[in-house]
């Protein structure tokens, strides 16, 4: 005698297809290719929810970096400078001040320039 699982197929198909709603074509209407679809697209979701850190971390460097060289200072030399004067400040809200309060990010410069001399002398 075969066993007849109708309703845990349907219910397992089901929710496959549940999950591929707003998918294009068969991919939302056909149980493989809504299942490969998915698939693929958690395996993108995981890696990327982890690239979207270092994508914010070296947009904030760029910006810190772009801010810098104005000042006529390079970003490198920048964070030695702040790091010598023992000025924990994330990248992060850096980025922010450099952005939106020119003032402040300057004043950093200043420190660090100010560390940067005394280390040379």
């Amino acid at each position: 005698m075969r066993v007849k699982r109708g309703n845990v197929l349907q219910k397992r198909h089901k929710k496959i297809i549940k999950y591929a709603k707003g998918f294009r074509g068969s991919k939302s209407r056909l149980f493989i290719a809504a299942n490969q679809a998915i698939m693929q697209a958690w395996k993108n979701a995981y890696r990327d929810r982890r690239k979207r850190k270092r994508d914010f971390r070296s947009l904030w460097i760029v910006r810190i970096n772009a801010a810098c060289r104005m000042q006529g200072l390079t970003y490198g030399n920048f964070i030695n400078g702040l790091m010598k004067a023992n000025v924990a400040l994330n990248r992060k809200m850096m980025a922010e001040l450099a952005v939106n309060d020119k003032e402040a990010f300057s004043k950093l410069i200043e420190i660090a320039k100010e560390q940067l001399k005394t280390r040379v002398a």
